[in-house]
């Protein structure tokens, strides 16, 4: 494979099973001391691909140092600090390991989900300060036969639902107005697609999977939490901008929601003062719902993968902005069974 002198670049490590995979092809690598975007400019002249974690965005100002670069390959399943629009019209392929974390994040929500129904953070807090008489107080409450809300039926959303579905016989509301309607008739034996204010009233755990995208931020408030039933919870894994913290932590100080389960925020990390920080019904914890140690060396050798696949003149999977694969450097790909 020829890079043409150049190199793939890592602005930030990655596992060593997957920089295995590059090394053992011969491909140059190039690892930034940190992903900081003074750091990174000056590495990205010879860059022909760049393996992204999470610590930088690619915007503009980056790619067009690039001198001859083809393709940002994303560990994780989102593109979301990737300038799409930039790195098309420099002729750039973008794609992401999209799927390859799905098992590790319907595990992560589902702990979410159960540690709140059964207030394991708040019991574990009473006995360890001496209340044992807490376990007359009742307050765990049963999964089995509650409804479950899920905003955003993509894999990881349909992964949960079946889980709970089939697993612990809770009834399954869902809304997501992209899904085509033929997708919704195969889930309707199982599956009440409903509209969002109908979703919040109903549903015993609302759970939030959807991207970041001007209609989606700020979705959820209070507009919708102040529909939700006593005794309700709410989780998020998906992006934090979606759900308005300021209402939510109104909604749990009133009363409205009873507990919620974050596993993203607004601002990453949360600053020290965020009112989220200091609910004591509130399970926090720091965007790791697929940053198990398995789910990290799928995502970063799928990534190496289709980085190869590229040099090696297929299209790889999962690419984010197809239409790049209409300019004329990129027609002689050949297509996999995969792609």
């Amino acid at each position: 494979m020829d890079l043409q002198g150049g190199y793939v670049l890592l602005p930030q490590p990655i596992e060593k099973e997957a920089r295995g995979l590059l090394e053992e092809r011969g491909l140059a690598v190039v690892e930034a001391e940190n992903p900081k975007k003074e750091t990174v400019l000056p590495l990205m002249k010879d860059a022909r691909a760049i393996v992204l974690r999470t610590g930088i965005s690619i915007d503009d100002e980056l790619l067009g140092i690039a001198d001859d670069l083809r393709m940002i390959s994303r560990t994780g399943g989102g593109v979301d600090n990737v300038d799409l629009d930039a790195a098309t019209k420099k002729g750039v392929i973008v794609t992401s390991s999209l799927g390859v974390n799905t098992s590790s994040v319907v595990e992560h929500c589902c702990a979410l989900i159960f540690a709140l129904f059964k207030q394991l953070f708040m019991l574990d807090r009473e006995t360890r300060g001496g209340n044992f008489r807490v376990r007359y107080q009742n307050e765990p409450a049963d999964v089995g036969g509650k409804t479950v809300g899920v905003i955003g039926f993509g894999r990881i959303g349909s992964g949960l639902a079946r889980v709970l579905h089939d697993a612990f016989g809770m009834s399954v509301l869902a809304y997501d107005e992209y899904l085509p309607a033929d997708k919704k008739r195969e889930y309707s034996s199982w599956v009440d697609f409903v509209p969002l204010h109908t979703l919040f009233s109903r549903a015993d755990v609302v759970s939030v999977h959807l991207p970041l995208t001007d209609e989606t931020k700020g979705l959820v408030g209070t507009r919708y939490l102040s529909l939700m039933k006593p005794g309700s919870f709410i989780v998020n894994s998906s992006r934090g901008g979606v759900v308005s913290e300021e209402d939510l932590v109104r909604a749990l100080e009133a009363g409205t929601v009873k507990g919620a389960g974050l596993d993203v925020f607004e601002h990453e990390p949360p600053p020290d003062d965020s009112p989220v920080l200091r609910c004591r019904n509130v399970i926090c914890t720091p965007h790791t719902a697929a940053l198990t140690a398995e789910c990290v060396v799928r995502m970063a050798t799928s990534a190496v993968r289709r980085t190869i696949d590229l040099f090696e003149g297929y299209v790889p999977e999962n690419v984010a902005n197809p239409e790049v694969l209409k300019q004329p450097k990129w027609r002689s790909l050949k297509r996999t069974s995969n792609s």
